[in-house]
C-alpha cells in the first residue's frame, strides 16, 4: 500500500489543528540546523556515508518508538521527499497507524531540469525555525534511548 502523502500546506494545517500531531524531520542533523518546520523534531533516517552516499540510521525506529506512541498522528518530512517516504514505510511496518509523508519536503522536489514539481515548506513561506533544544534535537532524543 502506498504511503499517504500531504502537501506542506496540509501538513502545516494539520499541525495547527491537532496538538497531538508531530512532525518528524528525517534529514541529517546539519540539514535540520539550517532550518526546519517550526515545531519539528529531528530523527534522521540516514546518515552520510563516504562509501555508499547514505547509510540507514539503525536507531531511527528505536528513537521514534521511545518518544511517540503507535497511535500518534505523524507527519514525516525530509528535503525533497524520498527519505520521508522511506521513513514513513519504516514507521508503518513498525505498527504506526497514522503516518503521512510530506510531498516536496522542506526544500521542494525538482525534475532533472531543476524545475519545481512539488514546492517545499520553505518555498511556500511556512513558519521556519532553527531551534535545536532538548526534546527537539536528535542528540537529546537519542540520548534518552541509549
Amino acid at each position: 500500500m502506498p504511503v499517504k502523502e500531504v502537501t506542506p500546506q496540509e501538513a502545516h494545517d494539520l499541525l495547527g489543528q491537532d496538538p497531538g500531531c508531530v512532525y518528524i524531520d528525517v534529514r541529517t542533523v546539519g540539514e535540520f540546523l539550517n532550518g526546519h518546520p517550526r515545531g519539528a523534531v529531528n530523527i534522521p533516517v540516514a546518515f552520510p556515508d563516504p562509501d555508499r552516499g547514505m547509510a540507514l540510521n539503525q536507531d531511527f525506529l528505536p528513537v521514534a518508538q521511545a518518544h511517540f506512541s503507535r497511535d500518534r498522528k505523524i507527519i514525516v518530512g525530509c528535503q525533497a521527499g524520498p527519505r520521508a517516504d522511506a521513513a514513513a514505510r519504516l514507521l508503518e511496518q513498525a505498527g504506526y497507524q497514522d503516518v503521512s509523508s510530506m510531498k516536496g519536503g522542506f526544500g521542494g522536489m525538482r525534475d532533472p531540469f531543476g524545475r519545481v514539481i512539488a514546492p517545499g515548506w520553505a518555498e511556500l513561506g511556512l513558519p521556519v525555525s532553527q531551534e535545536n533544544s532538548a526534546g527537539v534535537s536528535y542528540e537529546s532524543l537519542a540520548g534518552k534511548v541509549k
